[in-house]
């Protein structure tokens, strides 16, 4: 039975419906993309499979007690407490003992002394939590948290609004739902970080539904793609590359078909305004197929043009664009970058990946010379025009429409010696007249993307600056981006995350490899794994958290009190999981004697599908208990016995 059903929905917002007559079903285990233009209805059709919205017609069923948990592109403003607090908080009344579990431990660790409110609310929290049998969920979110990059004890309201997707994305991963809907995943993640998410979703036994212009991210994970094209849904059972291929195809037949239909209605407008003769002895018949034909070509919705961006060039660097000798830098004594040289020669196309907080925005402004380094040299070449897309979007000012952004008061611009209005010019970038005037503050991420771009190219440039240009933009503006990148003759400096744009796009990447070592390596991001060195391998893949706590031995440190106490939850804890092992084992053994009853099979298929789901769950369970097992026997380690 399918987990969620959609039926005949639609919705309109502006006079042209959005989702007309769309129909949907997802089933258990499935991984689903959905992908379109931006702008088509995919965060709404989300929004209405998650019950956030209702649409206008139609109907949505889900399946009997399916949990459902999201990922939003947009922070929700009522969200507060501590990154541990709300990763906890779709776990319903679990998450609400872990979270006081957890901030009681952090002020028991605080604490210079015994304090017994503190204690009893630690002692209530890890019993429910023992009860529930949730140490598996607390690992999962540890886990979570630890491959994120997020620090638990951070107050969520002080972070950026990137982190604070990330701490949302934690949010979802952690509550385990039946069906996770991901809205733009990988957006503010770094590489390390994505290829974790990768792995960690293909472990999980839900399903999934999301959105994403990550192409490998995609190619990695959908079983089936979902495209939303002018308010209705196709279905496309294959992996991305065969589906850009019938989509080429499918085009290309819809294209022959309209043309064939606009050819015969051109002949019959032509009839109907012939001689008098000819209107003398009209068939009526043929006259009422007009009538029809004229009708459905007016229902006919037109697929949006392609974004036209084209880069202006100015005159041409010298051979050398940049030497970079020795080159030091360090914050707050932490290395940035260490003794790193490079030649950086006219046309070259330069990635630089490295996990987020690395320093790549810095090494960007120490090789444009904005920034001073703390030893070695950069030398510029002859005649830089140097344009710089800010992956912050500082350069957009919020209060002015898109059109003031772009044309900064006046009605034209010049592109490539021509003299264009900006409005045609927005429209090369899929704006129309009327978002072109809205405030940038009310544009969707993708369109402040494409705004930030027809701002940078209405300057001639010979050295263009990237920093995290793909974030929010749809397929087929990347793919015209990667174009006219590849067409640009002069020299490209991109930070991305987006691996095959990396691949398609550059042709040497510089790679932060940590404690301030940087190298250059030739060829796109691929190439750099093939090329780096093996033992340099394992400090780029992301590492989890180690489960068990630093415990001092006695020797080294007399015990505090917390610690004591600490230790003795988990020895009291330890003795009591033998039997709780032993009892998931035989209930393990009831069912899978059940399942191998001849008879059950004749009984129908929900008595079968809930006994393996029995089963699936307890044995989840068992191998939660054996590594909550593990974990309290290194946290046990060296501990003295009279605790």
């Amino acid at each position: 039975m399918a987990l969620v059903s959609l039926q005949n929905i639609s919705i309109n917002y502006t006079g042209t419906p959005l989702l007309e007559g769309v129909n949907l079903q997802i089933e258990p285990g499935e991984r689903v993309c959905l992908v379109g233009r931006n702008g088509e209805g995919k965060s709404t059709l989300l929004s209405i499979i998650t019950g956030e919205i209702s649409p206008d017609a139609g109907e949505r069923a889900l399946s009997q007690g399916v949990r459902i948990a999201m990922l939003p592109q947009n922070v929700p403003n009522e969200l507060d407490g501590t990154v541990y607090d709300v990763a906890c908080s779709s776990l319903g009344a679990v998450g609400k003992h872990l979270a006081d579990y957890h901030r009681a431990s952090l002020a028991l660790e605080q604490s210079t002394g015994e304090d017994l409110e503190l204690v009893s609310l630690l002692e209530k929290a890890q019993q429910v939590i023992e009860d529930d049998d949730a140490w598996g969920v607390h690992r999962t979110v540890e886990t979570v948290l630890s491959h994120l990059h997020l620090q638990a004890a951070d107050e969520f309201d002080t972070l950026s609004g990137g982190v604070k997707r990330r701490v949302l994305l934690a949010r979802a991963l952690a509550c385990e739902p039946d069906l996770l809907v991901l809205d733009e995943p990988t957006n503010h993640l770094d590489i390390a970080s994505i290829t974790w998410l990768e792995d960690f979703l293909k472990r999980q036994t839900q399903s999934l539904l999301f959105v994403t212009h990550d192409r490998t991210f995609l190619r990695a994970l959908a079983t089936r793609i979902v495209e939303i094209d002018r308010g209705t849904l196709s279905n496309w059972a294959c992996d991305y590359d065969t589906y850009m291929q019938r989509k080429e195809a499918a085009l290309e037949a819809e294209q022959a078909q309209n043309d064939k239909f606009d050819k015969k209605l051109a002949e019959e407008e032509k009839w109907i305004r012939s001689g008098i003769k000819a209107r003398r002895t009209r068939n009526m018949g043929r006259v009422r197929q007009l009538r029809e034909l004229r009708k459905e070509r007016s229902t006919r919705r037109e697929r949006k043009g392609q974004a036209d961006m084209v880069i202006q060039e100015a005159d041409r660097t010298g051979k050398m664009v940049a030497e970079i000798k020795g080159l030091g830098f360090a914050y707050e004594g932490n290395p940035i970058v260490n003794d790193f040289s490079a030649l950086i020669m006219r046309g070259d196309k330069v990635g630089l990946v490295g996990p987020n907080g690395v320093g790549k925005t810095t090494l960007l402004g120490l090789l444009l010379k904005t920034l001073e380094p703390l030893q070695g040299s950069v030398r510029h070449g002859a005649n830089l025009e140097i344009s710089y897309f800010d992956q912050h979007r500082e350069h957009l000012d919020e209060t002015k429409t898109a059109r003031e952004n772009v044309a900064e008061g006046s009605d034209f611009v010049d592109i490539n010696g021509n003299r264009r209005h900006v409005l045609g010019y927005l429209k090369d970038f899929l704006f129309t007249p009327d978002r072109a005037q809205l405030p940038v503050s009310v544009l969707s991420g993708g369109e402040r993307n494409r705004l930030l771009l027809a701002k940078l190219f209405t300057r001639p440039s010979n050295v263009l600056v990237m920093d995290e240009p793909t974030n929010d933009l749809d397929m087929e503006t990347l793919d015209l981006l990667e174009e006219i990148l590849l067409d640009y003759t002069g020299t490209l400096l991109l930070v991305s995350h987006d691996r095959t744009f990396l691949n398609n796009v550059a042709t040497s990447t510089i790679a932060f490899e940590g404690n301030g070592r940087v190298r250059e390596y030739v060829g796109g991001y691929d190439d750099w794994l093939r090329q780096r060195p093996q033992q340099e391998s394992a400090k780029h893949k992301p590492q989890a958290k180690k489960a068990a706590p630093k415990q001092e031995t006695a020797q080294a440190k007399k015990l505090s009190y917390k610690d004591k106490y600490r230790l003795q939850q988990y020895r009291e804890e330890l003795i009591k999981l033998p039997e709780r092992i032993e009892q998931l084992e035989s209930d393990i053994a009831v069912r899978h004697e059940r399942l191998a009853d001849p008879d059950l099979y004749q009984q129908g298929g929900e008595i079968f599908n809930s006994l393996r789901y029995e089963l699936e769950e307890l044995e989840r369970k068992l191998e939660e208990t054996f590594a909550r097992w593990e974990y309290l026997e290194q946290a046990l380690e060296g501990a003295p016995e009279e605790l």
